[in-house]
């Protein structure tokens, strides 16, 4: 009886063998692409050889070609930049060691007395906020390192305790978003949603505007120090991390929540076009009249931008805001001074401006030249925002050339025309001026080469009244877009000075420190290194120097905290589960929002 079950058997065997090379023809013909990473991977990075950018169908859209990190040292011949940008690379390892050695269960670095400090959450901020620096670097060693700390975080927060929504968004959400389309370590997109989810609480308010801070087990939220209002910075800088979760999930929650407060942002009535900073968590409404680009209100008008680009130049209605808002910008904040000439921007509140220019407010230069390259302008346009681009660069620059310790102050005040002397100049007015008498000399007010005025006795067109300064990265992160915009190696030279002086000042036997004042030098050591300064000013950096264009501004978009995320389009099924309104699909609402 065993004899003849074993006959049966063998005689089986053929038919299975043929099954399974049918089904094996089927599958195998039948998908277009077996391997995860369709563009291959790289053998010296082989963890880098493009993520899944793209999660859903293509929709008839190529999806962005993956990441290259550069080869590692000594698989090239060094150039004066390559060179460069390896010293940059030996500063990051330098300061990330130093957090490792000292704070490394911690959020960031203290480089004087080498403790840490937990002021963001307590979830290990310079980390997670340097991921994707890591990889544009080649830093293979520390970014395996931190992937097993990475899968067991759980983003728990005790009772009475809070993260701050802004921060934690652009920093933490942002950074673990763009490492995993840097990698496609897929835990890294697991513990995005894991926190975009337990961040939405946040968002529970009447009208959709976000509280400044939740409790991520509890989803208790609270306010900050603006009590029921929200600064426009806070309200409009989470669209970019959240529409990027809401394309990889497909989760319409992440959509809809920052979509909402988009819709109020539509429906603004506002004067000559000036979002103010301050808006009422109660009403959905501005709250105060105050029109800047200073802290308040930066990335509010940088994500207006940055949104546009992200979902492929899809979006009508936020390129319609950007292209209205930057208008205004050049119409009301824009002066130069009486002296030198020097380009800046203020705010104005009630019509009449602060004259007062932060070091925040640097990153205008840079939006304007990503805008101004990619952005479908009328040529006149795309002129004036060019030379507001290259004059607001030039005087950051100056600021730091102007300064004992070769870096800028955190605030200044801007000097105006004597009282009885008229009234300080609108730049565009300026700009109107020199066209009427023929463009004389060639460059527009704002943009012409001045000398610098460095030492106690030097005349300047402004006054430090903060004269610290923080490890900041907006000045060189419009160096970055001025490079790439341009192509003029003037900006990469600029930048190392600036790097050069960070060396030199800011340099401790564990990392890098912040300066009490650049007004002296050597200057006198904060205790504290900001987690921004290796997830942006080193990042900014070593993208200014690296020959090679690691991060093209044609598919990635960075973050206001640096991350880069790649340009994707949005799916048929996206647009139609969404309710997107785009170029080509006007949106189904018969009636304003």
């Amino acid at each position: 009886m065993d004899f003849f079950r074993t006959r049966r058997v063998y005689r089986l065997l053929p038919v299975a063998v043929l099954t399974t090379c049918l089904l094996w023809a089927f599958m195998h013909f039948s998908v277009p692409d077996h391997n995860l990473y369709p563009f291959g991977s790289d053998p010296d990075f082989p963890f880098l050889g493009g993520p899944p950018h793209y999660p859903h169908a293509y929709d008839g859209h190529p999806p962005p070609p993956p990441f290259r990190p550069p080869p590692p040292p000594g698989h090239h011949p060094k150039t004066k930049w390559s060179a460069r940008a390896h010293a940059v690379r030996e500063a990051f390892q330098h300061a990330y060691g130093g957090y490792l050695e000292y704070a490394g269960s911690g959020d960031e670095l203290k480089p004087v007395s080498n403790e840490s400090v937990n002021n963001f959450n307590g979830w290990r901020l310079t980390m997670v906020d340097s991921l994707d620096t890591m990889l544009i670097m080649g830093l293979h060693d520390e970014f395996d390192h931190s992937i097993p700390i990475l899968a067991n975080m759980t983003f728990a927060l005790g009772e009475g305790e809070f993260a701050p929504f802004f921060e934690t968004v652009i920093r933490y959400l942002g950074g673990l978003l763009s490492a995993y389309a840097l990698s496609g370590e897929s835990i890294l997109l697991a513990r995005a949603d894991d926190l975009g989810t337990m961040l939405l609480p946040a968002f529970n308010t009447t009208h959709g505007l976000p509280m400044y801070a939740v409790n991520t087990v509890t989803g208790e939220t609270r306010s900050g120090w603006t009590g029921s209002e929200i600064l426009w910075a806070e309200a409009l800088s989470c669209q970019v991390e959240y529409k990027y979760l809401a394309h990889l999930t497909g989760r319409k929650e992440y959509f809809d929540a920052v979509e909402r407060i988009m819709k109020l942002m539509y429906d603004a009535e506002l004067e000559d076009d000036m979002f103010p900073t301050k808006w009422s968590v109660r009403t959905g409404k501005p709250s105060n009249d105050q029109f800047s680009v200073g802290a308040f209100a930066d990335s509010a008008h940088e994500y207006l931008l940055k949104q546009y680009l992200l979902t492929a130049q899809s979006e009508s209605k936020v390129l319609d805001l950007y292209t209205r808002d930057v208008a205004s910008i050049l119409r009301n904040l824009l002066y130069v001074t009486p002296n030198r000439g020097l380009l800046y921007v203020t705010d104005v509140s009630r019509g009449t401006p602060s004259h007062k220019f932060e070091h925040l407010s640097c990153f205008l230069a840079g939006m304007l030249a990503l805008g101004a390259h990619t952005l479908p302008l009328a040529p006149r346009d795309r002129e004036l925002q060019q030379w507001a681009a290259h004059g607001l660069a030039y005087t950051c620059w100056i600021t730091y050339a102007d300064s004992e310790a070769g870096l800028g102050p955190d605030e200044m005040e801007m000097t105006t025309p004597p009282k009885g002397e008229g009234e300080a100049m609108k730049w565009l007015d300026a700009v109107a001026e020199w066209e009427q008498e023929g463009r004389p000399g060639g460059a527009p007010p704002g943009t012409r080469n001045v000398p610098v005025a460095r030492g106690p006795d030097m005349e300047r067109d402004y006054r430090a009244t903060k004269t610290g300064y923080l490890l900041r990265p907006e000045t060189v992160e419009s160096f970055y877009y001025m490079w790439r915009t341009t192509g003029d190696e003037t900006w990469r030279e600029r930048g190392w000075a600036v790097f050069q002086a960070i060396e030199k000042e800011a340099k401790t036997s564990s990392g890098y420190a912040s300066l009490w004042s650049v007004l002296e030098s050597p200057a006198r050591h904060k205790d504290e290194m900001p987690s921004f300064f290796t997830a942006e000013t080193l990042k900014y950096l070593y993208l200014l120097f690296t020959d090679e264009d690691l991060i093209p501004l044609s598919h990635w978009v960075f973050n206001t905290e640096a991350h880069p995320l790649p340009v994707f389009h949005w799916a048929e099924w996206e647009v139609e589960r969404y309710d997107i309104t785009t170029r080509d699909r006007p949106a189904k609402h018969t009636e304003p929002y």
